[in-house]
């Protein structure tokens, strides 16, 4: 990356924060380290960061909730820090919008692959929404620097951070079949997983907001064993 890439850490165990801000600091990151999640919302929607690693079990508000909150206001990267244990946890997480995972014990090389490469996609997706203002499809509207939808009547429809990724990946698709393998890919940056229903609730969801049913598509058509396609003219 040509300037460095600044990563938050949100760990509340001392040691396991050390171990991480020491990684990451000799890969170049730069890094902001705190024991819990309090003032994160403010920091990411100042934009003073590229990426969180941010623990599960955290005392006060708990990683999860935090997920959810971030990812519903921000498009920056999130990587949970969780045990073994927390399998369920961890797809409760991804569920929610964070974008990949490490366990504890973490290899630190697995660690600095996941984070670079995080880092890459969310900068990558920022720039792509800085060369342009919007794009429009059938009727409609995506305004690429307020992230909302406008609509035949001229009604605004905000979208979350997630509902605006896909929307987006499947705007810059049009006509293209889709695997979630590659949905995945393009907005979280990791591999889509059998059992993580991530994709098909986001697809949901944005049907909702363009009036459209699975039964009755106009854009976003199930194509079955395969994923989506989004069957649309964009300009």
């Amino acid at each position: 990356m040509d300037e460095r890439a600044r990563v938050i850490v949100v760990e509340d165990e001392p040691i396991t924060r050390a171990q991480l801000v020491a990684h990451l600091e000799d890969a170049d990151f730069e890094v902001d380290a705190r024991e819990d999640g309090a003032d994160l919302e403010d920091a990411v929607r100042d934009g003073v960061a590229d990426l969180v690693l941010l623990d599960i079990r955290l005392p006060g508000t708990d990683g999860l909730a935090l997920t959810r909150a971030l990812r519903a206001a921000s498009d920056i990267g999130i990587i949970l820090v969780t045990s073994r244990q927390d399998r369920v946890d961890r797809i409760v997480g991804l569920e929610s919008g964070a974008d990949d995972y490490v366990t504890k014990p973490f290899d630190p090389r697995e660690l600095l692959t996941r984070a670079r490469n995080l880092a890459r996609r969310v900068r990558s997706q920022r720039q792509r929404c800085a060369g342009a203002r919007a794009r429009s499809f059938g009727d409609y509207r995506l305004d690429l620097v307020r992230r909302e939808l406008r609509g035949p009547e001229e009604d605004t429809t905000p979208l979350t951070a997630g509902e605006f990724q896909l929307l987006l990946t499947f705007v810059e698709h049009a006509g293209e079949v889709l695997s979630r393998d590659r949905i995945m890919a393009a907005i979280r940056n990791r591999e889509w997983y059998p059992d993580d229903r991530y994709i098909d609730v986001l697809v949901g969801h944005l049907r909702r907001k363009l009036g459209e049913s699975a039964n009755a598509p106009r854009f976003i058509r199930t194509i079955h064993g395969t994923g989506y396609l989004f069957a649309s003219e964009v300009d």
